[in-house]
């Protein structure tokens, strides 16, 4: 018998030509488009906080608040300047809490379609290795690997919201209505890393049964998506630490020498500290440490307590502030693995290395250059905000040092130094917020896409640096 003739692979159809016609524009300018996102967005949560139904009787809300309110919520930031619980009505605190989500996973999803995007151009080993860090086998796989971060992060909020749930309701006294608006805003507030509060409590006054699962959660959203991803599957599928990514091991190395650190050290420095712990008991103590240890470098619940703090405290949480948490996070800063492959670069120079290894992998040129840049860049815009500031407010250096960090790294806490009635620091600050929420690389990413080839090289010299 004859065999059967194979049939014939149909042709794309004209919709998903059109589809991969859109998809390559979208990859071709993903910063651009980020950036164009992030200002609509700006824009429109700043019209509707202006609306008086945003606002509390009695009290006005100025364009410069709205502004800084709209871009501390876009940007996960979480600083205030006016009192969320009591300046803004239940339907101002409706469009902060969509901005928080807006701003926090819209933002992320760009940052990976960049990352995809830059990786389209890289050789076929490192887009595997770039497929495998966001869960995806396939770098085509956008829509998937979206769909899959926005699961992640609405799951973890969800998660969130049901711990929330039994120690608000005794806080509110069994008030159903209440107790669920605040479950909620915590939840999403607290993934996010934005530190607005819907009671004006904040964190320390809380219970351990409130307290707990925000910190928690927090915690989770400073991690970021690929490691997040990495260790759900590492759970479901029994994968040892071993095999995890480079990236994984990192970030989770870094971030737990980050958070031991400072816990130590708040405990060690401000253990006796008067304005803090007049009569306090041990467990108050604890709860104010792993406060102090988290949500520097995520977002600022109940910053009452920050400008009692010592002087050298203040230093430390800025440096915190500055590193901020893991890349594609909701969190800020230059990122714990940029601080990490910094440190991994001066181990190799100082020890006479030519090569930066770690975990028995070769760090890539690139990445090093990236890391050295990105630092470099941020430090200069932090500090020459921290003067603008110095020079508006004439506030003190550690003051303005930690504002500036706190708003780059999206921290969200304050020391007094920006008010409602200095709209120029206000406006100052806004754009830290917004550098420190898009990256440096986004940026950069949208006025000149890099280019992974060199059309000319140049003959090497050295020269003396040290």
């Amino acid at each position: 018998m004859p065999h059967p003739s194979p049939r014939p692979i149909p042709a794309p159809g004209p919709r998903r030509r059109l589809r991969r016609r859109d998809l390559s524009r979208i990859l071709a300018h993903p910063g651009r488009l980020t950036i164009a996102y992030f200002g609509a967005l700006i824009v429109v949560m700043t019209l509707l906080l202006l609306l008086p139904a945003a606002t509390a009787a009695g009290m006005s809300t100025s364009p410069s608040v709205a502004l800084f309110t709209a871009v501390s919520a876009l940007s996960t930031c979480g600083m205030a300047v006016v009192d969320t619980a009591w300046h803004w009505t239940l339907f101002g605190q409706a469009v902060i809490l969509l901005s928080v989500q807006l701003g926090g996973l819209g933002v992320m999803s760009f940052a990976s379609m960049i990352t995809i995007a830059v990786n389209r151009h890289m050789k076929a080993s490192q887009r595997l290795l770039t497929a495998e860090e966001l869960g995806t086998t396939r770098l085509s796989e956008i829509r998937d690997v979206l769909t899959l971060m926005a699961v992640t992060a609405l799951g973890i909020e969800l998660v969130t919201f049901l711990a929330l749930l039994p120690g608000l309701w005794r806080t509110n006294g069994g008030d159903a209505g209440l107790t669920l608006w605040q479950a909620l805003f915590f939840a999403v507030a607290s993934y996010n890393n934005a530190g607005f509060t819907p009671d004006g409590a904040g964190l320390h006054v809380l219970s351990w049964a409130v307290g707990l699962p925000i910190l928690l959660s927090a915690f989770a959203g400073t991690l970021g998506f690929p490691v997040l991803l990495t260790l759900l599957k590492a759970v479901r599928r029994r994968i040892p630490p071993r095999r995890w990514s480079l990236h994984t091991k990192i970030t989770l190395v870094t971030t737990a020498a980050l958070v031991i650190f400072s816990l130590v050290w708040f405990l060690a420095v401000e253990w006796d500290n008067p304005a803090l712990f007049r009569d306090a008991d041990t467990s108050t103590r604890l709860r104010h440490a792993l406060a102090a240890a988290v949500m520097p470098r995520t977002s600022g619940f109940d910053p009452s307590w920050v400008p009692q703090v010592s002087e050298p405290t203040k230093v430390v949480m800025s440096a915190l502030m500055f590193i901020g948490g893991g890349s594609t996070s909701t969190a800020g800063g230059i990122r714990v693995t940029t601080f990490a492959v910094v440190l991994l670069i001066c181990r190799a120079a100082f020890t006479g290395h030519r090569e930066v290894n770690v975990f028995g992998r070769r760090l890539h040129s690139r990445t090093l250059i990236t890391a050295v840049s990105v630092t470099t860049s941020c430090l200069a815009l932090v500090l020459s905000s921290a003067l603008a500031l110095m020079l508006m407010t004439g506030g003190r250096l550690t003051n303005a040092l930690f504002d500036a960090c706190s708003a780059f790294g999206l921290g969200g806490y304050t020391t007094g130094v920006v008010r409602a009635d200095e709209p120029g620091a206000m406006m100052l600050l806004a754009a830290v917020m917004v550098v420190g929420r898009l990256g440096p690389m986004t940026i950069a990413y949208a006025i000149n896409r890099p280019s992974l080839t060199e059309s000319v090289r140049y003959p090497t010299e050295s020269i003396a640096v040290g």
